[in-house]
C-alpha cells in the first residue's frame, strides 16, 4: 500500500486516532417524539446488568431468512424515523452484515422502508440502483468494480445477497420498488461525468463546452483503484486547482434555470451529480500530511454523507436504513480531537428526532481487516476484558439482544452516560485506539448487541 492511499485509508475509515472520554453522568440524548419501548420502574441501586437484562428485547438471529417477529421491538424504537442508521464495530464481519439485510428487510416489509443507503460512493450507489430497478448489469462486475481501494471490504458475498434480494423484491414489487444510494464522496465515476454531460447537451448546449473544460482530465479512464492512487499522488496545488473547477461546474449548473422537463427533476439530478463530484475533489485538496487538515476533511467528509442522505430523502421521500461504522452513524463523536463532527451529528441536527442512531457491538469473534503489509486478511479478538462495555453487555442476556438507550431503567442509566471502552475497528488491523472510551447513550439511541461474530466472505476483486 503506497502513502497516498495509506493516508486515504486512514482519513476515511480508520475513524480517528485520538480517543477523548466523555464527562462521566451526562445525560442521555433523546430525540424528539422519541416513545418509550418499554415502560419500567426500578431502583437506582439495580446492577446495570440486571438493569438491561429486564428491559432487553432478544434476537432471535441476524439470518435475514425467515421469520421477523423478533424484530417488532426494534420496530416500535425506531418509530416514525425517516432515516435510521445502523453502525457496526468492525467493517468487515458476516452478522454485522447479514444483520443489515435483516432489519432492511423487517423495515422494508413492516415499517415502509424503500432505500438502503451505504457508505460507499454516490456513482457505485448509482449503478447499484441501476441493477435493483432494473437489472441492468452484471451485479458481480459492479462490485468489483466499484467496491475498491477504501471501499474493498464491501465487496463481500453478504451485500451481494442483500442486493440481490433488493432486486428480487423490485421484481415482485414493480410499482412500489426499493433503492439503493451511496452516499459518500472516495470516488466519483464516470457515470457521473456522462450524467451531467448528457443533461448539459439535451437541456443547456450553450453550457456544454464550459462543463466540458472544467472537467477536462477528471473522468476516470481506469479502475477506481488505480484512479484514486493517481489521484492522490497529484501535489496538493493541482488537487486545490482541480476542486476550484469542480466547485465552478456545480455553480453554473445551480445558476441555470431548470431544462425542458416541467419538473425539474431531471435538473435537479444533474446538479446532484456534479456536486458529487465537487465533494470528491474538495475532499481530496486537504492536506493529508497535516493533522488539523485531515481533522477537517473528515469532518467535511461526513457532513457530506449526511447532506447526500437529507437530499435523497427530501427529494425521493424514502425513509432509508443507513449504513456505515457506529463512528459515523453515532449523533456525538468519539473522539473529538481528531473526528469533529460525526454524520449522525449532522442527520440530528437536519432532521431532529427523524433520525435515529443504532449502534452495534460485539463480545468476541472475527473480522477481515488490512494489516501493516497492505493485505487484508482475517482478525479475531478474545473475550471482552473487565471494565469494557461489552465485558458487562455480554451478560445482560446470554443471547444477542436490542435495547432502547433513550429508556432505560434506573439501575443502567448512569453506567449508560458514562465512558467505558468500546471495540471501535476499522479496515486496518491493529491500529492505534480500536477501543476507545465511549458513552453509549450519549452517541447512539438504540443497541444491538451481538456476543460473536465471524469474517465476512470477500469476493475476489480485479486490481484496479
Amino acid at each position: 500500500m503506497n502513502i497516498h492511499k495509506s493516508a486515504l485509508v486512514a482519513l476515511l475509515l480508520s475513524v480517528g486516532v485520538t480517543a477523548a472520554a466523555v464527562p462521566a453522568g451526562a445525560a442521555a440524548l433523546a430525540p424528539a417524539g422519541a416513545t418509550a419501548s418499554v415502560s419500567v420502574s426500578a431502583s437506582a441501586a439495580e446492577s446495570p446488568v440486571t438493569a438491561l437484562g429486564r428491559v432487553a428485547a432478544p434476537l432471535r438471529s441476524t439470518d435475514p431468512r425467515g421469520r421477523l417477529g423478533d424484530l417488532r421491538a426494534l420496530g416500535r424504537m425506531v418509530g416514525d424515523a425517516e432515516v435510521v442508521g445502523l453502525g457496526e464495530a468492525t467493517h468487515s464481519s458476516h452478522e454485522f452484515f447479514t444483520l443489515k439485510h435483516r432489519v432492511f428487510r423487517y423495515l422494508v416489509e413492516e415499517k415502509g422502508f424503500r432505500t438502503f443507503a451505504l457508505e460507499g460512493s454516490w456513482s457505485a450507489g448509482l449503478r447499484l440502483n441501476g441493477y435493483v430497478l432494473h437489472g441492468r448489469g452484471d451485479l458481480r462486475q459492479i462490485m468489483d468494480e466499484e467496491f475498491q481501494n477504501v471501499y474493498a471490504s464491501w465487496n463481500n458475498a453478504e451485500y451481494r445477497d442483500l442486493v440481490q434480494w433488493m432486486r428480487d423484491y423490485n421484481l415482485r414489487h414493480p410499482k412500489d420498488p426499493v433503492q439503493f444510494m451511496g452516499n459518500d464522496s472516495a470516488y466519483a465515476g464516470p457515470e457521473l461525468y456522462d450524467r451531467v454531460d448528457a443533461y448539459a447537451a439535451g437541456a443547456l448546449p450553450h453550457l456544454a463546452p464550459r462543463l466540458a473544460e472544467l472537467y477536462r482530465g477528471l473522468r476516470p479512464t481506469t479502475g477506481a483503484d488505480g484512479y484514486v492512487d493517481a489521484y492522490l499522488a497529484k501535489p496538493l496545488a493541482e488537487r486545490r486547482a482541480l476542486a476550484e473547477r469542480t466547485a465552478l461546474a456545480v455553480t453554473l449548473l445551480e445558476q441555470q434555470r431548470p431544462g425542458p422537463d416541467a419538473s425539474g427533476e431531471a435538473y435537479a439530478w444533474a446538479v446532484q451529480h456534479a456536486t458529487a463530484i465537487d465533494q470528491m475533489a474538495r475532499l481530496f485538496a486537504y492536506d493529508h500530511n497535516d493533522s488539523q487538515q485531515v481533522a477537517e476533511s473528515m469532518r467535511y467528509r461526513d457532513s457530506v454523507m449526511a447532506a447526500n442522505v437529507v437530499w435523497w430523502q427530501q427529494r425521493t421521500g424514502s425513509r432509508i436504513l443507513l449504513a456505515a461504522h457506529n463512528a459515523h452513524v453515532a449523533v456525538e463523536t468519539y473522539t473529538p480531537a481528531s473526528y469533529p463532527t460525526v454524520q449522525g451529528t449532522f442527520l440530528r441536527e437536519a432532521l431532529g428526532g427523524r433520525y435515529v442512531s443504532v449502534a452495534a457491538t460485539f463480545g468476541r469473534g472475527s473480522f477481515n481487516a488490512t494489516g501493516q503489509d497492505g493485505v487484508m486478511r482475517e482478525a479475531t479478538v478474545g473475550a471482552p476484558r473487565p471494565g469494557s462495555a461489552e465485558y458487562t453487555l455480554d451478560r445482560v442476556r446470554a443471547g444477542d439482544f436490542v435495547v432502547d438507550l433513550r429508556n432505560a431503567p434506573g439501575g443502567a442509566r448512569a453506567w449508560l452516560a458514562a465512558p467505558h471502552p468500546v471495540k471501535r475497528i476499522g479496515t486496518a488491523y491493529p491500529a492505534p485506539d480500536t477501543d476507545p472510551r465511549i458513552a453509549l447513550a450519549r452517541s447512539h439511541d438504540i443497541l444491538i448487541h451481538l456476543h460473536r461474530v465471524t469474517a465476512a466472505r470477500l469476493l475476489s476483486a480485479p486490481a484496479g
